[in-house]
């Protein structure tokens, strides 16, 4: 089958545009559906690639209702009966999931891959930068867009490619890792997995994919049992203790350095380009990786020290003496104590308040408490409307369950998306974060306008 066209059913999300972004590069027609626009999907269409959103087979174009010529690809959170889905499915055409495309290029390349609960878009994004600055170069297909180049893809002839290994609908199982890290396995997706065992059993089944001759990185302390091929190596990390980890941690005047402990070579002085406590964990794993791949000491330290972050990845949009502001795509209870601990590091003595969107009424139902717990940290919890994504509402479980079991002394309101942008205006604050995955970003860029504005303007009435 001699490709020409290729048609992506969600083409909007991350992950797919990372891939629609490989074939347009190649050259080839590519199209899609998704169901409302994005800023990703604006630049998709600037970049070539045609796009409409509304289930409607007429706007499908000829070349991609050709099945000799135009391979489907879809992501698994597009519902079965999507009409598109199933026009596709019924006239026999090639249907590939996102995760079965990265799966064929582990097989092509040395695929250098990041598993994981929470941490996986920014130690992969590290990774990525460290390989594509150094001698070895590589290509990458990550989960957010990186600040270095804008997007999140890098395309190059190196024979070594960096992927971000989604778990969701066990989509990781497609890969074949010559190394993989594994961040973390906290229990999530239970919508799928069902059980927490189920979860753990998925991560290991992963681990059996590793190639002989490569190597697993294993966050240290984890609950599940690793089942690895003979001739695969493992190591383990975390921030004090392990295979590799940091020594001389200094957290100073908004700057963070440390020594990397590393059992092939060490690196004294790494300073962290995005200077955030939780990444020096995230750096440890990113450096491990590179650093089994072949890069040099002062390559990784020259990475680290650029690298510039992920939008979305505690984003700090404002960042003065009297006013803080970010966003940050924290949407599983870890995430977000791992978020709030780091805001805390970073301004000790300051009013942190948090806007948090849930995302998913099944995560909402299963770690209402988590949340709650995580949130905790924090001085101020500001608490919108769930944001369904893929699924329907289910009764009883909305964001009250999070509100109700704030620790006392946590200030607290639930208000409803569209009334953030009014209460932002009409409100003083002194460090503030926007959480979530789910649309409430979108209004960031517009809170961040009326930020400045407030704070030029003087306290508010």
């Amino acid at each position: 089958m001699k490709i020409t066209a290729v048609y992506f059913i969600g083409i909007g999300g991350i992950g797919m545009s990372a891939i629609a972004r490989y074939f347009l590069r190649r050259g080839l027609v590519v199209a899609g559906y998704d169901r409302a626009p994005s800023e990703l999907t604006r630049r998709l269409e600037q970049e070539g690639a045609i796009i409409h959103y509304e289930e409607n087979l007429d706007a499908i174009p000829d070349v991609c209702k050709q099945k000799d010529s135009c391979l489907v690809v879809y992501t698994p959170a597009i519902p079965a009966e999507h009409k598109e889905l199933v026009f596709f499915r019924e006239n026999g055409f090639d249907l590939q999931k996102r995760a079965q495309l990265l799966g064929t290029l582990t097989r092509q390349m040395k695929g250098l891959c990041v598993a994981g609960t929470h941490g996986k878009t920014s130690t992969s994004a590290m990774c990525a930068h460290i390989m594509h600055e150094s001698h070895l170069d590589c290509n990458a297909f990550l989960g957010g867009i990186t600040k270095n180049y804008g997007t999140n893809y890098i395309v190059s002839d190196s024979d070594y490619v960096v992927i971000e290994a989604d778990e969701f609908d066990r989509s990781f199982h497609w890969l074949t890792p010559w190394m993989t890290v594994i961040t973390a396995t906290d229990p999530d997706h239970l919508d799928i997995y069902g059980t927490k065992e189920a979860y753990l059993e998925s991560f290991a089944h992963y681990t059996e994919l590793i190639q002989p001759g490569g190597a697993l990185i294993i966050h240290r302390g984890l609950e599940m049992k690793e089942r690895l091929a003979e001739g695969v190596r493992r190591y383990d990390y975390a921030l004090n203790e392990g295979d590799f980890h940091a020594e001389n941690v200094k957290i100073e005047n908004g700057e963070i350095t440390f020594d990397f402990v590393s059992p092939i070579e060490s690196v004294k002085d790494v300073t962290l380009g995005n200077p955030i406590p939780i990444n020096i964990e995230n750096g440890i794993a990113a450096m491990a990786m590179a650093q089994l791949a072949g890069c040099t000491t002062e390559e990784l330290r020259e990475g680290m020290r650029t690298y510039s972050g992920v939008d979305r990845r505690f984003d700090f949009k404002i960042k003065t003496p009297q006013l803080v502001f970010l966003s940050d795509y924290a949407h599983h209870p870890k995430e977000i104590y791992e978020s709030a601990r780091s805001l805390r590091q970073l301004y000790r003595d300051r009013h942190i308040t948090a806007i948090f969107q849930p995302h998913l009424y099944t995560r909402t139902r299963d770690f209402y408490r988590e949340f709650a717990e995580a949130l905790s940290q924090l001085d101020e919890v500001i608490l919108t409307n769930i944001y369904p994504a893929r699924e329907l509402p289910i009764e009883g479980v909305t964001s009250q369950l999070i509100y109700d079991n704030l620790k006392p002394g946590v200030k607290r309101q639930l208000i409803n998306k569209n009334d953030v942008l009014d209460l932002v205006k009409s409100r003083d604050f002194d460090v503030l974060v926007v959480l979530g995955a789910g649309d409430l970003d979108d209004q960031v860029p517009l809170l961040t306008e009326a930020l400045l504005k407030g704070s030029e303007g003087g306290v508010k009435g």
